[in-house]
């Protein structure tokens, strides 16, 4: 797709990048090559001077992931006044009726906890859940959402696959050393980021994403 034309009617200034509204390390490693290729430029909250505050954790709270997406986007144009790009994303288990699904961050009931410490505990509960059941198919569903204040888009991407019991590879973050892509033949922490870009449900929200957004200008 060609590159993102900034319209002096959406933004004040031609050809400022984006916001991409994450705090998440891990996110940010694979969305920045993602927006790269496709020629966009784009800076993260602590480019943007965007201090963390207790807000954010009230962000969340709605039951699906394209609300909680929207809701992220509009904060934060509403903090930036830029084109604004945020996401919601999270691990579906079939035997678990779909848990834990919108809370996938916060499954394990630790708020005290982030980064790596938050991963292992949200996968020691996913593994203790999961004891003594065969049906190990599970799904990552991603809802990326747009604001710039004229526009609100939503699109979702999922890929497919099933858990296993014991991790498999150190790439990826949060449930990905567990999750086999059907796909791909391998885990998400088996793989680096351009192969499991391939597939991976937070690369197909944000590509057909970026191309509404590019339509739509």
């Amino acid at each position: 797709m060609s590159s993102i034309r900034h319209s002096s009617a959406h933004l004040p200034v031609s050809d400022i990048a984006v916001l991409l509204a994450t705090r998440s390390t891990g996110k940010l490693r694979e969305l920045r090559p993602l927006f790269s290729a496709h020629h966009v430029a784009v800076i993260d909250l602590v480019e943007a001077g965007i201090d963390e505050t207790p807000d954010e954790d009230a962000l969340e709270a709605f039951g699906s992931f394209e609300e909680n997406a929207l809701a992220k986007a509009r904060y934060f144009h509403g903090r930036s006044g830029r084109w604004t790009f945020a996401d919601d994303s999270g691990l579906v288990v079939n035997a678990l009726g779909g848990a834990p699904g919108v809370h996938s961050k916060r499954w394990s009931g630790r708020p005290d906890l982030s980064g790596q410490a938050l991963d292992d505990e949200n996968n020691r509960q996913l593994l203790e859940r999961l004891v003594g059941v065969n049906d190990r198919r599970a799904h990552y569903i991603c809802a990326a959402a747009f604001v710039d204040g004229t526009r609100e888009l939503v699109c979702r991407g999922a890929v497919h696959g099933s858990i296993v019991d014991d991790p498999r590879g150190t790439s990826g973050f949060g449930y990905d050393p567990y999750f086999l892509s059907d796909e791909l033949g391998r885990t998400f922490g088996e793989v680096d980021r351009s192969a499991k870009e391939q597939v991976s449900h937070r690369a197909r929200a944000f590509r057909a994403l970026l191309e509404r957004v590019a339509s739509t200008v």
